[in-house]
């Protein structure tokens, strides 16, 4: 299901398309390779971080290092906006006009709040799901080493999804 956003360049002519159906917004995630993860820093201005990520059953999972300003930040604030963007191709109308070009992709964007799993048999599964996002290899975690990372699950409660950079004509 999709509807045309109401922005469209008239000197493109090219167009947004709003991805309304979940399974779609769902593949963008699935296909991406890393996630953009913007934070509230402890003075209110925005911190965008790229991380690894897995993703089951509309939650994603992230890591990271027992302590650091990341972890800071959300001790005080721990709503985070996600963003997720494949399939970047440059197209344009007119290849003599500069202003015709743009960047075709699609683009997921999530918005939760960060819990952190401290349970070390709940650690090893939301790792596992992050593994199995790379590779189909099976892995074994220490105890010291799942002790030692910081796991995150973001609960979605909100989730969008854009395609970006068609031809007026065009079916995304």
């Amino acid at each position: 299901m999709y509807s045309v956003s109401s922005v469209v360049s008239q000197t493109a002519i090219m167009k947004t398309v709003i991805i309304e159906d979940k399974q779609r917004i769902e593949s963008i995630i699935l296909h991406c390779d890393a996630c953009f993860v913007g934070i509230t820093d402890l003075e209110g201005n925005p911190y965008v971080v790229p991380m690894n990520f897995g993703y089951e059953n509309g939650i994603i999972y992230l890591h990271s290092g027992p302590e650091g300003s990341k972890l800071e930040m959300l001790e005080h604030n721990n709503n985070v906006c996600i963003t997720f963007s494949v399939g970047h191709k440059l197209v344009y109308q007119h290849e003599k006009v500069a202003c015709s070009y743009s960047m075709r992709s699609e683009s997921a964007m999530c918005r939760g709040q960060v819990e952190f799993i401290e349970e070390i048999d709940e650690k090893r599964r939301a790792l596992d799901i992050i593994m199995r996002h790379y590779t189909d290899s099976e892995f074994n975690y220490s105890d010291p080493a799942v002790r030692n990372v910081k796991v995150w699950q973001v609960r979605i409660n909100q989730m969008t999804g854009k395609v970006f950079g068609l031809r007026a004509n065009e079916k995304p």
